[in-house]
């Protein structure tokens, strides 16, 4: 039997939950937090754009959320994994990885979603410090240097024609995803570099990348390399309940009305789940939005 009845669980810890919890414990709801430790921007030291918290780590940031969330009594936390959730009664049913089980009136998922990276050698531990994915969330801190984007689909192309706002920009094709002749002409209008070698390997100290090596074995000098890895869902929580998913450039997300209610009555998403583009602002923003909109299906 669950050991708890709640009005809303919010699965998740990061920004997006965060933030949810924090609007249904100002509507005075009783709410329990589930956090599994693991935020998709655990690889990097510093979030940006963020208003107010512009370079600061997000872990400091979470832990400031966590810390304002503890005055209220009417907010649980409870750290670990949550691996399943399903319909029961007028409600849902959480199920821990240890087997705890927990019951809520509401659910809102920010279980976020999980980078697949290219693969070169040495890219990963470089992942979130010198290869990155936006460069408005991390290309300041490179400005002026040599870049590089790291082509992993047709859409690829974009990016490589957005980096050389940041600095200098060479735009590996891999061999596999040549631009089109209009996208090549706006490069060359760029001044970007088109390389149609593959890169093979990152070099350099890491988490610093000085270079990357060719198949052929040339060495490029780089500071940073930009790349849209491809997206899956975190957790499966959100297929098991038989929420809708849509697909995106990167990979598919849930699918969200204005409201952030999923397709399923009584459960709400927020963050990087719910949508193609990905800031910690905006991941912020529809946790709040999922949080009152989820009090408000309570409410009525």
């Amino acid at each position: 039997m669950p050991n708890s009845t709640f009005d809303a669980i919010v699965i998740g810890g990061s920004f997006a939950g965060l933030s949810a919890t924090m609007y249904l414990a100002r509507s005075r709801c009783r709410v329990l937090l589930i956090d599994a430790g693991k935020p998709r921007n655990r690889f990097t030291d510093a979030s940006h754009g963020f208003l107010g918290q512009d370079g600061k780590a997000p872990e400091a940031i979470r832990a400031t959320g966590r810390a304002e969330l503890a005055a209220y009594d009417n907010v649980t936390f409870l750290d670990g994994e949550a691996t399943s959730a399903r319909p029961e009664g007028d409600g849902f049913l959480v199920v821990m990885s240890d087997g705890r089980q927990e019951r809520s009136r509401r659910l809102v998922l920010a279980t976020g979603v999980t980078d697949i990276l290219p693969e070169a050698d040495g890219l990963a531990e470089r992942w979130g410090r010198s290869v990155l994915h936006c460069p408005f969330c991390h290309g300041y801190e490179y400005r002026d240097r040599e870049l590089g984007v790291l082509a992993t689909g047709p859409a690829s192309a974009h990016q490589g024609d957005l980096i050389p706002d940041w600095g200098p920009t060479t735009y590996f094709t891999q061999g596999e995803f040549e631009p089109s002749q209009e996208e090549l002409a706006r490069l060359s209008e760029r001044g970007v570099i088109v390389e149609r070698t593959p890169v093979v390997e990152l070099l350099g100290r890491a988490p610093a990348l000085e270079a990357v090596r060719l198949a052929d074995g040339r060495a490029i000098p780089l500071a940073a390399l930009f790349t849209a890895p491809g997206l899956k869902m975190t957790s499966a929580i959100a297929e098991q309940l038989g929420c809708v998913f849509e697909e995106g450039p990167q990979g598919p997300y849930l699918k969200v009305d204005g409201m952030q209610q999923t397709s399923v009555k009584g459960v709400f998403a927020a963050g990087d789940m719910t949508a193609p583009m990905h800031s910690a602002l905006l991941a912020s923003s529809a946790g709040m939005m999922a949080g009152v909109c989820a009090y408000r299906s309570l409410a009525v």
